[in-house]
């Protein structure tokens, strides 16, 4: 839609933020340690721990800090995480998914339960509001790397869904157990990709002015500081205007 920030842009502006890179860092080892030891720690024998150490290599996360994340899974010092996803309601009615890894259910259900109610919005039960959402996987890639017409050719060729090129670059989709394959395929095309990851696409967004859109980041920034909260997802819309007053 012409002139409207939708659900990914809260994601992108977040990304900019360099005080809240530390805590990125964590989180991202986080989920190389879990991958690694769900399956082989071998990143070209295990497709989510290979594209666990693709998206913290493209976060800037230092070498380093990716293979202690390995070595203390393979080492067995790792605490056992249990992945766990919560949904809600922020302001408005817009719809919440918070997804986590915590090694104590009771903690972070609390937080996470508290922090929506402190900040306005209020928790649902699991599949409150899953159903506006589509499992996807996403790859992006800067502008440069090519014009619309050639990514759509490569994205196609990959076994992609759909492309979403602009200005400011290009954001391919495809199913979710696709996604280590279509990545393959188009970074033998297009190079090395910006971010690629699993997401929960909108299938309905809503709208919001610029007095919600303010409450629903308040509560966004609020969950997302918490260390057991991996990622959250809305279904956000809203005009530019409103973007640049926040």
């Amino acid at each position: 839609m012409a002139g409207h920030s939708k659900w990914a842009n809260i994601q992108h502006r977040k990304g900019r933020q360099d005080a809240a890179r530390s805590k990125l860092f964590s989180k991202l080892a986080k989920e190389i340690t879990v991958a690694a030891k769900m399956g082989d720690p071998d990143p070209d024998k295990n497709p989510r721990l290979r594209l666990a150490v693709k998206e913290a290599k493209s976060q800037s996360v230092p070498k380093d800090v990716i293979e202690r994340a390995i070595k203390k899974a393979v080492g067995g010092d790792a605490e056992s995480y249990d992945e766990i996803r919560y949904e809600g309601y922020g302001p408005n009615g817009v719809a919440v998914i918070v997804e986590t890894m915590t090694d104590n259910k009771n903690r972070t259900a609390s937080v996470v339960r508290s922090t929506f109610t402190k900040n306005g919005g209020n928790l649902g039960e699991t599949g409150s509001v899953g159903f506006m959402f589509d499992r996807k996987g996403e790859v992006t890639y800067a502008a440069s790397v090519g014009d619309a017409d050639t990514v759509m050719m490569a994205a196609i060729e990959a076994g992609a869904e759909d492309v979403e090129s602009s200005d400011e670059g290009h954001t391919i989709y495809c199913a979710d157990t696709d996604l280590n394959d279509v990545s393959s395929a188009l970074e033998a095309d297009l190079g090395e990709s910006e971010s690629t990851k699993l997401i929960w696409k909108p299938t309905t967004t809503t709208e919001l002015g610029l007095e919600d859109m303010q409450k629903l980041m308040k509560l966004v920034d609020a969950l997302e500081d918490d260390d057991d909260v991996q990622r959250v997802t809305t279904n956000f819309e809203a005009s530019d205007e409103v973007m640049e007053q926040l």
